[in-house]
């Protein structure tokens, strides 16, 4: 399991950074590394080897808002709040408080990233109504794939966390994007689909948005899709279903004052390559480049390899 220094660890919002969904988008990581209620073998933050399912509150509602405020009055482009980072944000006992008060700060469009979990509950379904949009994931809807795939809380099954969406989509005013991570010879055979594809009639989301292994995962194992392969799901899925395609953009954002405490404090939430970071931090790729050296010869990140690409993450 990686480890934050006490400077970084205080950092709950960050970014803005680039979406393949959401254009840039400001971050906010309500919880400690890796809090979450399952632990998915493709999980880009590795395996913590734990769940909970406790919802508190993991930090004080004042600390998260003040450093939304901070972020905002440095006038870069947002064009979304999303809550995601290095847990499940649903099990942050005070989430929709705190979209109450991101409402009184702006009006920029709030984003909950989630696993769906906490949906089983009828006040975690509440809080995250409070969203404009929320992206839940359904890797699974047979029990024996979930516990492969998610690895979740012993207190979790699908068929109530299906059951959860079911219900938030019947109480849920906003835009309701599913997202399925399809993971090789896993969750991506004909009979299993068939069984995803009757979940997905039943929770009728706006939109059904198909995902595979794209960077380091927690396990070798998981696997990535093809191309043709994803498209192979998407037909089958049917309904609408789309491929989430890689963003890309040009514009680069305003570059910050300590470049090497940005890029070690972004790796923190994910791994990424020195082109993401340099969109990201809107940095030269030269410069991105001269201080990854710098950060792995003194041991805070390193870079692995995977799907051809190299990525930075922390150090363990």
């Amino acid at each position: 399991m990686r480890t934050c220094t006490a400077k970084t660890d205080k950092i709950r919002v960050y970014g803005p950074v680039p979406s393949r969904r959401l254009g840039f988008s400001l971050g906010v990581d309500l919880l400690p590394f890796k809090t979450c209620s399952m632990d998915c073998i493709y999980c880009q933050l590795g395996s913590s080897g734990k769940t909970t399912i406790r919802r508190r509150e993991f930090v004080p509602l004042q600390t998260i808002l003040a450093q939304i405020k901070d972020a905002l009055a440095k006038k870069k482009r947002v064009d979304a709040i999303t809550f995601s980072g290095s847990g499940e944000p649903t099990l942050h006992s005070g989430l929709g408080r705190i979209i109450a008060g991101i409402r009184r700060l702006t009006d920029v469009k709030i984003v909950l990233l989630t696993n769906s979990s906490a949906l089983v509950g009828a006040r975690a379904r509440r809080d995250a109504a409070a969203a404009d949009i929320v992206v839940p994931s359904l890797d699974a809807a047979t029990p024996g794939v979930f516990a492969r795939i998610n690895r979740p809380h012993p207190g979790l099954t699908v068929e109530k966390i299906i059951d959860g969406l079911v219900a938030f989509r019947g109480e849920f005013k906003g835009r309701i994007w599913l997202e399925i991570m399809l993971v090789k010879g896993l969750n991506d055979k004909p009979a299993h689909l068939r069984a995803l594809k009757k979940a997905i009639a039943r929770i009728r989301p706006d939109r059904v948005q198909l995902n595979t292994v794209v960077r380091p995962p927690a396990e070798k194992s998981a696997r990535p899709l093809t191309l043709a392969e994803l498209e192979a799901v998407r037909q089958a899925l049917g309904g609408g279903a789309e491929i989430i395609a890689d963003f890309s953009r040009k514009k680069r954002t305003e570059a910050p004052a300590d470049p090497a405490a940005a890029i070690a404090g972004t790796l923190l939430r994910r791994p990424m390559t020195a082109a993401d970071l340099a969109v990201s931090l809107g940095l030269p790729l030269e410069e991105v480049l001269a201080q990854l050296r710098r950060l792995e010869v003194g041991g805070q990140v390193r870079s692995t390899r995977h799907s051809g690409r190299f990525y930075f993450e922390p150090q363990n």
